[in-house]
């Protein structure tokens, strides 16, 4: 059997699985089996990239697809739309990306000049973005500084993600027994493993083995009972936990 004829048919039969769940009329099996690749290419234009396009899981494959094929595209847009109109909105937008992609240093820029004015001088969400840039800059200090004027500024702000990145500078300005005990908390507060990994990793590197191998050890087991997205959408924490507990060895 020919791979040109197992293609085609694997590509058959889906078309047909898509034709039935479409509830689109039977008619269109036939004409897909008769015509081959023809018949799947007409069927592909004419109903599967319409769906696609309605369909949210479509665009979000379809998104993440382009972000993988031009990365700089979403930001190229963003950049477009600030230099049509300078609004707070859309140097917010910036910035964030700016965060995602790992640009740091522009990241801080804009954050820094969205706070520099009256109105969103102490603004909760731009000062934890500045925070967030000053840490992938490597500027402990500078970052722990924003985040004391942020909670200065704002006593009611609540934000994991803040309480992370203060644990952080702490961490890495040497205040060791203070991040432990933010880490500690954050242990069973932060949505996800990196808290957990963090607060084993610094028992490991302080010397209190055995603590951070229970921590690890539990971390990973609380991960087998969750459900398989949460365990893939954190592969990268958990495997990091897997490899730190096998550098600490047997209790």
């Amino acid at each position: 059997m020919s791979f040109v004829f197992l293609l085609s048919l694997t590509l058959q039969v889906a078309c047909a699985i898509h034709v039935i769940r479409s509830g689109r009329p039977l008619y269109w099996i036939w004409l897909i089996l008769i015509g081959s690749y023809l018949a799947v290419l007409v069927y592909t234009v004419i109903a599967i990239i319409p769906d696609l396009r309605h369909d949210p899981r479509g665009r979000n494959a379809a998104s993440k697809a382009t972000n993988m094929i031009d990365p700089q595209r979403r930001r190229r847009e963003l950049q477009r739309q600030l230099e049509l109109s300078n609004t707070v909105d859309n140097r917010r937008h910036l910035a964030e990306e700016c965060l995602q992609q790992g640009d740091y240093v522009n990241a801080q820029e804009l954050y820094q000049d969205l706070l520099s004015g009256s109105m969103y001088a102490t603004d909760p969400h731009f000062m934890e973005g500045l925070a967030q840039a000053q840490v992938g800059n490597e500027n402990y200090a500078d970052a722990r500084a924003t985040l004391d004027a942020l909670i200065k500024a704002n006593p009611n702000y609540r934000s994991n993600d803040m309480q992370l990145l203060y644990a952080r500078c702490l961490e890495e300005l040497g205040e060791t027994e203070a991040a432990l005990e933010k880490y500690e908390v954050l242990a069973d507060s932060y949505p996800g493993e990196e808290g957990r990994f963090r607060y084993g990793s610094l028992l490991g590197r302080s010397e209190r083995r055995a603590e951070a191998r229970s921590v690890f050890q539990n971390q990973l087991r609380r991960a087998e009972l969750m459900p398989r997205y949460y365990r893939r959408k954190e592969q990268a924490w958990l495997k990091a936990a897997r490899l730190e507990l096998s550098r600490l060895g047997e209790s």
